[in-house]
């Protein structure tokens, strides 16, 4: 059996998943300030009179670290970078405690100026006295030779409490989002660890000693040790579980929306012929542009339960949410009312829900169903908007899927799927208001969760090679080796793809079920004068996101036996 289980920012949603299918599910309030009592409680429902030795693994996702960068609400973090001749780092500072050290690597690898190690020392005793716990170190071209970050490191690691090196973030060669990626995992590595705590322990109370996995925004999962030296890979994990859980039911042979409608926010998605979208460059998210492999989605502050003002004659839904609707005992009026009062919802308090809307309505100057209309279809379509500006956008660039660029081709989704907990009744509203069909995903209340559990393992890998200094490396990896000169792109797509095999299978991935494919290969010859003296070589491969081997939408049962 499986257990998925989605952390929100309103719900934490637990599934059951066995061979037979959704064994049970559950729905708890989130407490972010007691993420132990909110997993616990989650987990004892879900398993309750169930063997533990059954349970083959537990798949987590999660907004937390999201909302945290959205509000600013991240801790002071320390960054030292060493970037020599050429682009000013400065430009690419993170916040106060952002220093610069001087030391060079060219873009061979080659080292120019040496790291001043007493300048990083008083760096370093200086975040120290400002009370700096976490750092993150970058040198311009550490993935082509780690060197000077493997230097600074060892210089302050017994210094902090966690020094996230650059190299080890990611293998990609861009200077300023490789910086935003370090200092982002830095900042976000004591939210995450409080939650892996959180999980951890509870998973021990409950006696279940089972792999435990989490979701990433490229909508595969990873080992959840691994998460704690990268922590920003939760970043975006909850709307890559809601389109995770789409992604069975969505039509193979033309594009659709995704919208999971919850208390808080929309996330929306696009899938075209049942594959995801894929930002290639990397998540951005708050003003950090990063490195992050993500789906490409889009969450906007409205949902179910988002507060409804009236402001210069005016409705204005959300962004914030200040609890539950008045229907279920909150304190401020809310869509989900206006649902009660339009006879769509069931099992709140019908005269509560009246309440919070004849606010509304005696602010508008109107009736009570005039009001109670206005604020479903103001709802609904700001979410049709929204979606219409994303797709929009989308159209504005090159579309990738998770394998491939999808080229010559205009997105026009005619369908939309949603899902979330007021999903099936914002469905009537979205498909009244636009020119699609709207369809609710099966289990739409837990259908995050669902996806998050049956997630494949997934992980890259990004391989350079010099022919002409006869070395291949993948720092990211800690791998390096001598090659000879006559070295080929074939041979180095070769041992990418080892390196990615290696490396998903000790990620926990199903050895029998690899769907390994190359994303990137180029070969560029270096000459001088009028001889070329060798080849640069950059391999990039991964392991293609999708849903656990022997998954069978149609009957919701899962085949592979291996999983359950």
């Amino acid at each position: 059996m499986i257990i998925g289980l989605d952390v929100g920012g309103t719900h934490t949603d637990v599934v059951l998943l066995g061979r037979e299918g959704l064994v049970r599910q559950v729905k708890v309030p989130t407490d972010p300030s007691n993420l132990f009592t909110t997993v616990l409680t989650g987990l004892e429902a879900i398993t309750e009179g169930v063997d533990p030795a059954r349970i083959r693994r537990a798949v987590l996702s999660t907004t937390l670290a999201t909302n945290r960068i959205v509000q600013g609400c991240i801790p002071e973090v320390g960054m030292i970078v060493a970037a020599g001749p050429g682009m000013d780092p400065e430009l690419f500072r993170t916040g106060l405690h952002y220093h610069t050290v001087a030391g060079a690597i060219d873009h061979r690898g080659r080292e120019i100026t040496p790291i001043d190690e007493a300048a990083v020392l008083t760096v370093a005793d200086g975040l120290l006295k400002q009370g700096i716990r976490y750092v993150g170190v970058v040198s311009k071209f550490s993935v082509r030779n780690p060197a000077h970050e493997l230097a600074i490191g060892g210089l302050i690691a017994d210094r902090f409490e966690k020094v996230f090196l650059g190299h080890r973030i990611s293998g990609s060669l861009n200077f300023p989002r490789r910086i935003a990626t370090t200092f982002l995992n830095a900042a976000v590595y004591p939210i995450h660890k409080d939650f892996f705590e959180a999980v951890v322990n509870s998973l021990a109370k409950k006696g279940l000693n089972v792999p435990i996995r989490i979701l990433k925004p490229d909508g595969g999962n990873m080992r959840f040790d691994a998460s704690i030296d990268h922590p920003a890979q939760t970043i975006l994990s909850g709307p890559a579980a809601s389109v995770m859980g789409s992604v069975a039911f969505a039509p193979k042979d033309e594009a659709c929306l995704v919208l999971d409608i919850g208390g808080t926010t929309t996330d929306m998605a696009v899938l075209v012929n049942g594959v995801p979208l894929l930002d290639p460059m990397g998540i951005t998210i708050g003003d950090h542009k990063t490195l992050i492999r993500s789906l490409e989605t889009v969450s906007i502050g409205v949902g179910g339960d988002s507060a409804v003002r009236v402001a210069d004659g005016k409705i204005h839904i959300g962004p914030d949410r200040l609890g539950l609707a008045m229907a279920y005992g909150g304190p401020v009026p809310t869509p989900t009312d206006a649902i009660f009062l339009l006879g769509m919802g069931d099992g709140g308090d019908l005269e509560k829900a009246r309440e919070g809307i004849q606010r509304v309505a005696d602010a508008l100057g109107t009736d009570l169903q005039d009001a109670a209309n206005r604020i479903f279809e103001q709802a609904c379509r700001t979410i049709l908007d929204e979606a219409a500006a994303m797709v929009d956008r989308i159209n504005a660039k090159p579309v990738y899927t998770v394998h491939e660029l999808w080229e010559g081709h205009r997105l026009q989704p005619m369908l939309i799927l949603v899902l979330g907990g007021p999903a099936h009744w914002f469905a009537k509203g979205l498909e009244r208001l636009s020119n699609s069909r709207v369809a609710v995903v099966p289990r739409w209340k837990v259908a995050n969760a669902i996806g998050a559990g049956l997630a494949r393992t997934t992980c890259e890998v990004i391989l350079f090679a010099d022919t002409e200094r006869e070395i291949a490396t993948s720092p990211e990896e800690n791998f390096s080796t001598v090659i000879p000169s006559t070295y080929t792109k074939e041979d180095a797509i070769a041992a990418a793809l080892d390196l990615l095999r290696q490396k998903a299978i000790a990620r926990g991935a199903n050895p029998e079920h690899l769907e390994l494919e190359v994303i990137e290969a180029m070969s560029f010859n270096m000459v001088r004068g009028f001889y070329t003296t060798g080849r640069n070589i950059r391999v990039t491969v991964q392991v293609k996101p999708g849903l656990i081997h022997g998954y069978d939408p149609i009957a919701e049962k899962i085949m592979d036996s291996s999983f359950v």
